[in-house]
Parts: structure tokens; sequence; C-alpha cells
């Protein structure tokens, strides 16, 4: 064992965020670490790091263990290379490298200072140190960062780079235990592929945050955050499916069984009472006074008693018998509710329409691009990052919406039908939105398409959203988790009941549950979709045709 977390209570003001939860981490082995958004899953790796110290509890490292994590603030290290910055946060370098650099000028015949330099050769050579330039230069280049952006300013990535360079800086580590937060959110498949071949392979521990499923089939062992507590799942994601079917399903029925004995122990209350009441002798009236109080103890007790989190994945429901499908029916958690129009036109009329298309910026991405979409049709554009997945997709929304684009047509044209209405889920949220209270920032996506949204419609929306109201309305948008912001896209998406879904990594920060329900949604929906997505899962779902761009 390489670490024991035992939180005892962790709080946010007056929400309990862990109530005893539990876990070990062993040598080597890789944990994904799932829940539902809000659960904290990223404040319990800065529990574990430091970070973040105001809970009740303990957490064990073993003695002289390293670990590793991604930073998530990075201002102050902008003019830093980005080769630099990685190689300064790896155990050990910067005071061995020092020290190689500097005794030679300065020890002259002190024997110490000669041992300190010995040694000091002899760990840079241990921890593979003398070639770690070129190994972190290729790594990253898997990640698509070539040589020329390594040796740039660090400040000059975007935020994703800055999130996969914090990823190589993890592997290149070789600590003891690695954090890993949402890793794949930025990849495209091929360095998924190079991510999972890592963690495969990694001799150190691995706790990974991940809702990619890709990911979770790769790990060893499955901790669920549900109800403040630690759930273990020995084995990989579709493992953890099959244990997690069996224990909840115990779990309701442990549930209606309690549920059961209220409503029994509330009719004996009532009973004893009137019992105790009628009789006359006092030993009787002392029996039933007696009963009456235990009754009413154990009333108290299981009342106390919080309803469990229940989430089954939709394909395991449908082996639930039936009665057993009824019970989880009615007891099941909430989930984001998303409402898209079902009904199809039967129409085949042709909405979108791109001919012989060559598209970039100072010079073409891509050329020769045309395809045709109907109602109904589903299109996955697939490729690297950096071909022009992202550029195409704003291309046919500009075009749609008669606005500017920033890329350039070098041939070809874009064409749509006056009835296409699209609606858009981009990776990064509009920068207009960020100040807005999240109420406002509603009302605004609905007016940026013409629309109006009364105060109930803002209302319904957050309560179907998983957002309370009263209280989620009035958050700046700015604040809130990669989780909530992309709720918000969905609702924003859907304004208007649109015939063209633009989706475009649309499963990055949502939950386990809240993808089945819109990989549901969008099974169901009328109208076309082109989406861009490496997530395999989501993918399988969807379907459709694939334009697959570059090589």
């Amino acid at each position: 064992m390489i670490a024991h977390i035992h939180i005892r209570e962790k709080t946010f003001g007056d929400l309990i965020l862990y109530k005893d939860l539990d876990f070990r981490i062993e040598a080597g082995e890789k944990i994904g670490l799932l829940g539902r958004n809000g659960t904290g899953k990223t404040t319990l790796l800065h529990m574990i790091t430091g970070q973040d110290e105001l809970f009740d509890g303990d957490i064990k490292l073993r003695k002289g263990t390293v670990l590793i994590s991604a930073r998530q603030e990075h201002q102050k290290y902008d003019d830093k290379t980005v080769l630099d910055y990685i190689l300064d946060d790896l155990p050990e370098f910067s005071k061995l490298k020092h020290d190689i650099d500097e005794l030679p000028d300065t020890m002259g015949t002190s024997r110490h200072l000669l041992q300190r330099y010995s040694d000091a050769l002899e760990r840079f050579g241990a921890l593979g140190y003398y070639e770690v330039e070129s190994e972190v230069i290729q790594t990253l280049e898997q990640y698509q960062i070539d040589e020329s952006k390594a040796k740039s300013k660090f400040g000059s990535l975007s935020g994703g780079q800055k999130k996969l360079v914090e990823l190589v800086k993890v592997q290149r580590a070789r600590a003891d235990l690695a954090l890993i937060d949402e890793p794949t959110n930025h990849m495209d498949y091929l360095a998924k592929e190079v991510f999972i071949k890592w963690l495969a392979s990694t001799k150190e521990a691995v706790v990974v945050i991940s809702h990619d499923r890709d990911v979770l089939n790769s790990v060893d062992r499955i901790i669920e955050i549900r109800d403040g507590q630690a759930e273990t799942s020995k084995g990989n994601y579709d493992a953890y499916l099959k244990k997690n079917t069996f224990r909840i399903t115990s779990a309701v029925n442990e549930y209606e069984i309690t549920q059961s004995r209220i409503t029994n122990l509330e009719s004996d209350v009532i009973r004893f009472q009137r019992f105790k009441e009628k009789a006359r002798n006092p030993g009787t009236i002392a029996r039933f006074k007696s009963q009456e109080q235990k009754a009413r103890a154990e009333l108290s007790r299981l009342q106390r008693l919080n309803k469990p989190s229940f989430w089954i994945d939709k394909d395991s429901t449908q082996n639930l018998k039936p009665k057993m499908a009824d019970a989880y029916d009615e007891h099941k958690s909430r989930n984001i509710k998303i409402r898209t129009s079902k009904k199809s036109t039967q129409s085949s009329q042709l909405l979108i329409e791109i001919n012989d298309l060559s598209l970039g910026y100072d010079e073409p991405l891509f050329d020769n691009i045309s395809l045709q979409l109907r109602e109904g049709d589903r299109l996955r554009i697939h490729g690297r990052n950096g071909v022009g997945k992202s550029t195409l997709a704003q291309a046919i929304i500009g075009s749609v919406n008669n606005t500017k684009i920033k890329a350039k047509i070098f041939a070809g044209q874009i064409e749509s039908h006056s009835s296409t209405r699209i609606g858009v889920y981009e990776q990064e949220l509009d920068a207009k939105y960020l100040p807005l209270k999240l109420a406002d920032a509603i009302e605004a996506a609905y007016a940026n398409k013409q629309l109006s949204c009364t105060n109930q419609q803002v209302r319904t929306l957050l309560n179907d959203y998983l957002f309370n109201p009263a209280v989620d309305g009035q958050k700046p948008l700015e604040i809130l988790s990669g989780g909530q912001k992309a709720r918000f896209q969905l609702m924003s998406m859907l304004a208007g009941d649109p015939n063209v879904l633009i989706l475009d990594e649309p499963t990055n920060h949502l939950d386990l549950p809240s993808i089945e329900e819109l990989e549901f949604a969008l099974e169901q929906y009328h109208g076309a979709i082109i989406y861009i997505s490496h997530d395999s899962y989501f993918t399988d779902k969807i379907n459709g045709t694939t334009l697959k761009i570059g090589d």
C-alpha cells in the first residue's frame, strides 16, 4: 500500500461533501475515479496533494512516496519555455542539475562536495535525466505539440495544450503515485491511444478522474464517489457496470424494505398510542407505552436516513426483471431532462449541401469536401486535431446563420435551405456568456437566436438540467464547474427546436448519467446531426456516416 485516504468529514458551507470516505491505493494500480458532477472528485485530488487541508481526516502516504499531479494555474510560469516548465517540475531534476552544473566550479578539494557531486551524477543517470529532453520532446509530439512549441514560451499555448503539457510532465515524472484530472478532454483519437497505452504500461500507481469510457476500460479498479463515500469495484468499466447493477438492485430492495418498515412503524405508533389510551390497568398502560416509545425511536432513526443515489446504465436496465425495473424507475436518481422534438416530418428535404469545398487560413486545410445533409442524417467528422474539423463546423454554422467566418473559402461552396435552424455545442463556451448570471445567460442564449424566454421557462430549464433555480440561477457562469457549463451548452444548443445539431466533443465535461441521457436524446432526435467526437462509446451510439479529414 502506498496511500490510505480516510476523510471523516469534508464540508462546503452547509453541504457535507464527504462523510467517512475511505479507500487505499496499492503500488502500481490504476484507479478510475468517477462520480456525478459536483461530488468533489477534483477536491479529493487537492486534498491528497495537500492543496486543500480544510477537512477532518487522515491522508497517509508511504514513507518516501513521490507524488506528482497536474497544476491548475499557470500564470507565473508563462515566461518559461515549455521544455523548462516540464523539466523543472520533475522530481529532483532542478536540484541535481544545479549540483552537476555548479559544483565543479566551487567544490575544490572538499570531500563532502566531491561526494555530493558524484552522488548527483549517479542519481541523474539513474532517473534517466541525461536523455530526458529528447524523451519529453518526443512525447510532446505524440500529443501534437511539436519541437518549436516545446521551445516556445509556455504562455503562448492554448488552454488545451497546457493540459497536455501537464500530462506529459506527469508521465515523465515516473513518480510512485500520479494524480490526473480528465486527461483526454483535449485529445484526438491517436493521442488518446498514446495515453491509454502509457496508462497500461506505466509502473507507478495512477488515480485518474475520467468519464471517458475508453479510459475507464483500461484501469484495474474503479472508485465511485457516491453519497459522500467511496464505492470500490475491482476491474475495468465493463466489470463496474455489472457490479453496479447488482449493488444498486440490492440497494433498491433494501430501500423499499426500509420504506415499508417506516409505513408499518407509523401504523404501530398510532395503534400502541390508542391501546395505551384505552387501557385501564397500569401494567398494560406501561407495556403499550414502552412499545410506542420503541416504535417511535426506530421510526425516527429510519426517517433520518438519507435516500441513497441510484443509477444503472441504460443497457443494464433492459435486463432487469419487470418488478425491479419498476422499483428502480420509481427510486432512481434524478438526471438531466433533455427535451428534443422526436416527431419526424417524414421529409427528405436537403438541409445543408457542400460542394468541392476547400477551406483554410493562409492555405487550405483540406480540399474537395462534398456532402449532403438531410433530416435524420448523422454525420461524424473524423480526424486528428488541427486538420480542420472544428473549422469546417464553424464554416457551416456561419453559412447557415449568414455570419462572418474566420476561415477562408478557397474553392467550392456551402449552401443551406431557408428552413435550416442550427443548434451548436462547442468545445469552448463563448466568452460573452461567462460574466453573466446563469439565468441571464439562458435568456441571452435565446435572444441570440431571436427568441424570447420567460422567467418560468428559465426556471423550468434550470430544474431540467439539475440546477437549483433560486441559488444556481444567480451564480455567474464563469464560476461554475465544467460539467455545469456543459449543461448550459446543451440548453443553448436546443433553444428554438433546431433541425440540425452540430456538436464538438459534447461528452468532455458531462458525467456518465448525463452522457447516457444525451446519447438517448440524440438517438430519438428527428433532425440531422453533425458531430465531432473521439469517444468510441458515443460514436457507436450515434453512428452515421463518417467524413474523414486529413491523413
